[in-house]
């Protein structure tokens, strides 16, 4: 993974002001203020029905917005034809002709599109079926049907690439593939848009992260900004489970509100509290089995600032995160 500590300095890909998608009294995008930095993986997630697929859709021109602004790659996002032979796009699965070959789909796209046909073998090449254009389509596995949709997206050798569900129902050697496949692409100067719900594959992935739930912006920064605001856990397992009480009191008389779950003390403190936390044991004649650090996952986080119940709800990174 590339983290997001240095600045994403090379300007912004996509921005949006109050972007709203109204159907009758629903607003499925609820005023929606984006900024996807250039040269960056950002992840776009959200639970399902929470208006991924819609924003998308009215990134690319395919639909039409209720109230607001947006710009993508400079232009306004009512002007769509200004932008789009400067975007890739990959929206929901690929569509190609099953009887013939990988090479032979991408080569009507490229005259559909008027794009350049040499560009077929380099875009083979590059997703990994150098050796497999000449099959036909319906031979493919799933991954590589995904694989081929990619190099559909990448045709009009874009600046913006934005994949809705890019690894849906692949199995996990599929989405190591397609993994691999988006980073050297990054690696390469260009900006993805990555729409997904496999949270552990965006934390794997990205650099950058987009929340949205219920149509409204819930977050949006460097990955690693929004990770770290959760709370770590230190884990203490004693070595004889009659002394998890005892344990658990220390941890709470400490400050850190020491809880019993699965066989061992969970208590809400800084990595670096741990050490005292053995001293504190030794004190006391009980001696840890096992010792370690639990951090917030982006699971963690993304259940935290999508439960408008009991959670604050972030709208943005905190200043240094974005910018340190």
């Amino acid at each position: 993974m590339s983290t997001a500590a240095a600045p994403f300095s090379g300007g912004l890909a996509v921005t949006t002001t109050g972007l709203t998608k109204r159907y009758g009294a629903r607003a499925v995008v609820d005023a929606i203020d984006l900024e996807l930095p250039r040269g960056v993986i950002s992840g776009f997630v959200g639970p399902n029905g929470a208006g991924k697929t819609t924003t998308l859709r009215m990134l690319l021109g395919l639909i039409r917005p209720s109230a607001g602004t947006g710009e993508v790659l400079g232009h306004s996002i009512t002007d769509p034809a200004s932008y789009l032979a400067r975007v890739g796009a990959l929206i929901e699965s690929p569509a190609f002709y099953p009887t013939i070959s990988g090479r032979r789909n991408l080569e009507i796209l490229a005259a559909l599109g008027r794009h350049d046909r040499r560009r077929v073998t380099t875009l083979l090449a590059q997703v990994g079926l150098g050796d497999r254009g000449g099959d036909v389509f319906k031979s493919y596995s799933l991954g590589m049907k995904q694989r081929l949709g990619i190099a559909a997206a990448l045709l009009p050798d874009p600046e913006l690439l934005v994949l809705d569900e890019p690894t849906n129902g692949l199995d996990p050697a599929g989405i190591r593939e397609v993994r691999a496949l988006l980073r050297e692409l990054a690696d390469d100067g260009l900006t993805v848009l990555v729409s997904s719900h496999l949270l552990g594959e965006i934390q794997t992935i990205c650099d950058h992260l987009v929340v949205i739930d219920a149509g409204q912006l819930r977050y949006q920064g460097a990955i690693d900004g929004l990770i770290s605001a959760q709370t770590a856990e230190v884990v203490a397992i004693p070595e004889h489970a009659t002394d998890l009480a005892r344990l658990a009191a220390i941890c709470t008389g400490a400050g850190h509100p020491g809880r019993i779950e699965d066989g061992a003390v969970h208590a809400p403190a800084p990595p670096e509290w741990a050490p005292e936390l053995n001293r504190l044991a030794m004190r006391q004649e009980i001696t840890l089995a096992a010792l370690s650090v639990s951090r917030g996952t982006l699971e963690d986080a993304f259940f935290a600032i999508t439960d408008t119940e009991g959670h604050q709800i972030l709208a943005h990174a905190p200043e240094t995160e974005v910018t340190a």
